[in-house]
């Protein structure tokens, strides 16, 4: 497995082929997930191989954005097929790879401790200080897609989101979810407002 090489390869694939109006799915947000995911995976006591198929999941989980939106964790484990094998990766590293990258799907679905963390730095966010700057990129982002007509509606959306989520590392639910719960509750009080 040459990871080294894999990650020159995305990451180059990611800032040239994501496009710009990808607000929140663009490849500071990969980045950001990576960050997430090196601490929580250290938190959780992973090590060795186990950490470079961790990164490597995260760098190519919204790889498929690179074509489209919709199904792009489908698209992002074609992606994963097509190229890792030219970085020496093996049919069972590529399935646990693709294994991750499917388990951040909406709703998460992990099946076990890598997954688990995917899952959890993919949404960090919701949980930090940085919370509304990166929900307002989402929410620009789901404008172009004309997901939603105006505000109301992403904070009514963001507060089912919010309140149907959960993390699923011991370490991300203590670094995290208490911020979080602020966060759904300042949402709530805005539409209960409405």
């Amino acid at each position: 497995m040459n990871f080294n090489a894999a990650e020159i390869f995305i990451q180059d694939k990611l800032k040239k082929e994501l496009p710009p109006f990808l607000f929140y799915h663009s490849y500071a947000h990969t980045i950001d997930v990576l960050k997430a995911a090196i601490v929580l995976a250290d938190k959780e006591g992973i090590q060795g191989k186990d950490v470079l198929l961790l990164k490597t999941a995260v760098l190519f989980h919204d790889s498929g954005f690179t074509l489209q939106s919709t199904n792009h964790e489908e698209i992002g484990c074609n992606i994963v097929h097509e190229n890792l094998p030219h970085f020496d990766y093996s049919n069972s590293e590529i399935e646990q790879i693709c294994g991750m990258i499917m388990a951040t799907k909406i709703p998460q679905s992990p099946k076990n401790i890598l997954e688990e963390i995917i899952c959890d730095a993919d949404l960090d966010y919701l949980g930090r200080d940085d919370f509304e700057s990166i929900a307002n990129s989402l929410f620009k982002e789901l404008e172009i897609y004309h997901i939603l007509s105006d505000v109301k509606d992403w904070n009514h959306l963001q507060l089912k989101f919010l309140e149907s989520h959960h993390y699923f590392t011991k370490s991300a639910l203590g670094m995290r979810q208490e911020k979080k719960e602020k966060h759904t509750q300042k949402i709530r009080d805005i539409v209960n407002s409405y």
